[in-house]
């Protein structure tokens, strides 16, 4: 969404800005990390770590912050208000009690992709993941199977711009960086409608996503399930169908 500038409080967006610097690689940051990463002046920096550690949002040792568990309100409302995860979670339950599997849903958000709805079976045959499975988690949508499901939803030029100027790091040997042979795989994507990527994002790391649609027919998510590595196309087909059948039950409550 576009607002017009006068319509903008910066105060806000620098704010913002602040807290989002925090994530995996640096859980603890003072104000010249926060400056460099948030694109503001370490005075600035400062003055915004400081203001959110006042409000609970960060706790700090004096040199240091770091997000405090106030910040899960942010989330806790999305999730306790939002529509979609409310509706597709009892799915996933079901799918993962029937399967032993993990099945996320997940959307797109810029770069990345979010996981807003998450089942797991009580002794699930795949291995859950440290990184990457927990509600709220944001994976790069180039090397994973729900983001190219989503970014295969797009139109032509969307895509085009999505890709545009754009590098894909590699997270593994495995992971596609070539930006034609990526745009490739985003076309066969949207002719098969499912996405199998093997590897790409972290090693040992299986996943098949299929879309998710409203009753309009506008992919509003994307289903994907971890699976064990090695398995046959026919169970493959199987997946993919399972998926399918579970993304044609939701459809009309989407």
């Amino acid at each position: 969404m576009s607002i017009a500038r006068a319509d903008t409080i910066d105060g806000l967006v620098k704010g913002l800005a602040v807290l989002e610097s925090f994530d995996t690689e640096r859980q603890r940051l003072n104000a010249t990390q926060t400056a460099e990463r948030a694109g503001l002046t370490r005075a600035a920096a400062r003055r915004h770590l400081l203001t959110l550690a006042h409000l609970g949002y960060l706790e700090t040792d004096g040199s240091y912050f770091w997000l405090s568990p106030r910040v899960l309100r942010l989330s806790g409302a999305y999730l306790a208000s939002a529509r979609l995860p409310r509706v597709i979670q009892p799915t996933l339950n079901r799918l993962a009690a029937e399967t032993q599997d993990v099945y996320s849903a997940v959307m797109l958000d810029g770069d990345e992709v979010v996981i807003v709805a998450r089942g797991a079976g009580p002794a699930p045959t795949t291995r859950l993941l440290a990184y990457g499975m927990h509600l709220g988690a944001r994976l790069p949508a180039h090397a994973t199977s729900t983001g190219r499901v989503l970014l295969a939803a797009l139109t032509s030029d969307e895509l085009d711009s999505w890709l545009a100027g754009r590098s894909l790091p590699r997270l593994t040997p495995h992971t596609t960086t070539d930006l034609a042979a990526f745009k490739a795989l985003i076309e066969e994507t949207a002719r098969q409608d499912y996405c199998i990527a093997s590897e790409e994002h972290e090693l040992g790391v299986h996943a098949i996503a299929v879309p998710l649609r409203n009753a309009q027919g506008r992919t509003v998510a994307a289903l994907n399930v971890i699976v064990p590595q090695g398995g046959t196309q026919q169970q493959t087909d199987r997946v993919v169908e399972r998926l399918r059948e579970a993304a044609a039950e939701l459809r009309s409550m989407l």
